[in-house]
This record gives structure tokens, sequence and C-alpha cells, in this order.
């Protein structure tokens, strides 16, 4: 017999105890799910994630601090856990990512985040009981891992307007795709363009930008495709520089955006390479993943293929 039950206070643990009487050992842990209650939709269903969490045999353990994550899952790989699942998104899933890069330990994801890019590009996105079932069935592939200025990246990193973006939307109370969307437009009525020099392949292009992002998957998520042609196994990156907003252009790039066709619009620059170096007028803001970091004039986007081993359907296409 076993029992689940909730650990010693701030462990944020939801512990297997042996029945009373039983002289059972806990088992050793195989999957470990950590979850953000922050995280747009995952508080109100935690009493679901509980009951799914113990139907699968796993650990809940659930963050109370950015960057307690990564802690989290650093630790259940040093007792031995094979597959560490994110619950949250893609900042969750960054953090988690990153504790299990060169581990050997697998990455699976249990979206609940505002946008799910990471999520939506692998095609683990729809229903929990969805989700846990591409678990289960425990097909894996490859995973790159992009690094911005040293902090890892598995979905899209960037700076301009969208590491600003990322910077107003974590401050704000309210989380989820509606308040993102009012940030968004609040936020474009003060966006300026960046000077940004970019050196790629021994060429350089000089250009103003909106936003400049550098992805390993194809979206920041909600179906925003800034790079559609990415693929999170081929050792390569994808960059991205949008041309400052002007009445003539915003509609067509926001559909462009929206529809997987943002590559040869008007003034859009896109490249493709393993290594990126940025420079612009000064420091400034950058986002790895919706988390957002300070950040030198000098910025270097590097990846390192195969870094890990993540949970997905079976491939189906280009991923």
């Amino acid at each position: 017999m076993r029992r689940w039950s909730t650990g010693s206070a701030g462990t944020g643990f939801y512990r297997w105890q042996a029945a009373p009487g039983s002289s059972k050992a806990k088992p050793a842990l195989k999957t470990c799910f950590i979850a953000n209650p922050r995280s747009g939709h995952t508080t109100p269903r935690l009493p679901e994630l509980t009951r799914l969490v113990r139907d699968f045999r796993g650990e809940l353990r659930l963050t109370a601090h950015p960057g307690h994550a990564r802690e989290l899952a650093a630790a259940a790989v040093r007792e031995g856990c094979t597959t560490v699942v994110a619950v949250g998104g893609d900042g969750t899933v960054n953090e988690v990512a990153s504790a299990l890069d060169g581990t050997g330990a697998t990455l699976g994801i249990l979206p609940a985040g505002s946008g799910n890019g990471l999520a939506r590009h692998l095609g683990v996105h729809g229903s929990w009981p969805r989700a846990l079932d591409i678990l289960a069935a425990g097909h894996t592939r490859p995973l790159d891992a992009g690094r911005a200025d040293g902090h890892p990246f598995f979905a899209v990193a960037g700076l301009g307007f969208e590491a600003v973006l990322a910077e107003r939307f974590n401050r704000a109370r309210r989380r989820g795709l509606a308040a993102y969307a009012l940030i968004l437009l609040r936020s474009l009525r003060a966006a300026r363009p960046v000077a940004c020099r970019i050196h790629a392949a021994g060429r350089v292009w000089d250009l103003p930008v909106l936003t400049l992002a550098v992805a390993n998957a194809s979206q920041y998520g909600g179906g925003a495709r800034i790079a559609p042609r990415a693929r999170t196994d081929d050792g390569q990156l994808e960059l991205c520089a949008l041309p400052p907003l002007r009445p003539g252009n915003a509609l067509g790039l926001t559909w462009r955006l929206f529809t997987g066709r943002i590559e040869g619009a008007p003034g859009v620059l896109c490249l493709r390479g393993a290594e990126f170096t940025v420079e612009r007028p000064g420091h400034g803001p950058l986002q790895t993943d919706g988390e957002v970091h300070a950040a030198g004039p000098v910025v270097r986007f590097t990846v390192a293929p195969g870094s890990l081993r993540v949970l997905c359907p079976p491939e189906r296409g280009p991923r």
C-alpha cells in the first residue's frame, strides 16, 4: 500500500509514504513532475494534477520561486530519476531542461503556460491526459540546446521588443494569453527600433529592428511562428529580425507571423546557422524562453546539438 502527502512546510514536495504498519521501502524514483503554480493554467488544476501524477506512479514537486524548478530537477537527477516532467510554460521547461542538460535524464512536458512554444512545436499539446499518454509511450528524440550570452534556451531567445515584452509580462500579476495580449498591445505604443549589426558566416548586416529572435523551435507559442523552418534536432538555429513597425506593415507582419509566412516579408531578415553575434548600441534585456536577463552590447548565440532527449509523439514531419 502507498499514500501521497505533502512534504514539510516549504519543500513543495508531494511525497510517497509507506502506509502505517507497512515495511515496504519507497520504490526508486523514475519520474518526477515539477510544477510551477504560477503558470497560466496550473493553480486551479492542482487537484487534477495530483491525481494524474499519482496514477502515473510519479512524484510531484512544486516550485516556490524563480530558479526553483532548476534546483528541484537537479535534485531529482541526483536521486536517480530517469525522467523529469516540466509542468508549466516555456520558462519552467527551460529551467528543468537546463538542469537535465548533459545528465542522460529525459525531459517530459505537461504544458500549462500562456504560450507553450516548445510543447506546441514538438506536438505535445492538448489535454493533460493526452500529454501523459505521450509520456507513457516513451518515444524520445534529441533536443538541441541554444545558448544566448551563456544562458540556455530550447525554444526562442531574442532581444529588442520581445525582451521588453517578456520583462513586462513577468512583472504582471495576471497570467494567461489574454493578459499577454493586453500587455503586448500596450507595449507596442512605446516600441522603439534598435540598431543592430549581425555577424553570421563571415557576413555582416546592419539594420534597425523592432525585435530580433534566434530560434531553436518554430514558435513563441500561441501560434506565433517566428521561424517556421526551425527544427530542434538539426544542430542549427534560425535568426529572424523584424523591421520597425509602420502604419503600412503592422497588419501584414502580424498576419504572416500567425500563418507561418514571416520569411520573405518586406524588411524581414531570416538567416540559418550554428552561430550568430549581434551588436547593439548599449546594454539591454535579453530573453531566453520568456526569462529575462541583463546583457551587454554584444550578444553571442550558439547551439549544442543533441544536448538532451525529450519525450514527444512519433515524428510526423519536420520537428
